[in-house]
């Protein structure tokens, strides 16, 4: 089984790597956000970015820092097939991956103007923001030095694979694949 992590900045293009694994490549897909919606539902909290952060801190702070990839890990050892395990966001959550396997950090990024015009694009119930507020939210993000908090610019420098996806979905799909074509050789 090959575990695939990936973070990276706000509307880089997690998801657009997520997508073509899991329909060109056959990936299975465990998603950290949906598992943190699954909580913030049940809490009656409402969905959106300050949600999320709040109760992955929270579940980070009473478990442990790698308490959420941990649950999404289990399911995906279940079927046994390959995953993707998207948004690692502490460089906890990257450590305790690199331990359960065959595991590959990717991370992406591109330029904010970019990110933030492909999140109004995608209007998901966290998207609907300012650029100031998506500026602020990423650059809250981006480091921490308590464990149990959002350090993507850690996690990013932790990554196996780095992908800039200033050009189209299709370049991008054509780095991925390349990646992933090596991946399995070596395996």
């Amino acid at each position: 089984m090959i575990i695939i992590g990936i973070t990276g900045t706000l509307g880089a293009g997690k998801g657009t790597i997520v997508d073509f694994l899991t329909k060109k490549k056959g990936f299975d897909h465990y998603s950290v956000r949906a598992f943190l919606i699954e909580k913030i539902e049940k809490r009656n909290m409402p969905v959106n970015r300050d949600s999320m952060m709040v109760v992955a801190n929270e579940l980070r702070a009473k478990h442990s820092p790698s308490y959420i990839v941990e649950q999404l890990f289990e399911r995906a050892a279940k079927s046994g097939k390959n995953c993707i395990i998207e948004s690692i966001r502490t460089p906890g959550e990257a450590e305790t991956l690199k331990t359960k396997g065959i595991f590959y950090l990717f991370a992406i990024d591109a330029p904010a103007i970019i990110r933030y015009e492909r999140i109004h694009k995608r209007n998901s119930e966290t998207d609907n923001v300012s650029l100031e507020t998506f500026l602020e939210n990423e650059k809250r993000e981006m480091q921490s030095s308590d464990p149990n908090k959002q350090n993507l610019s850690k996690c990013i420098e932790m990554a196996d694979y780095i992908f800039e996806n200033d050009e189209t979905v299709e370049e991008l799909e054509e780095k991925v694949d390349a990646v992933i074509d090596y991946i399995f050789k070596i395996k």
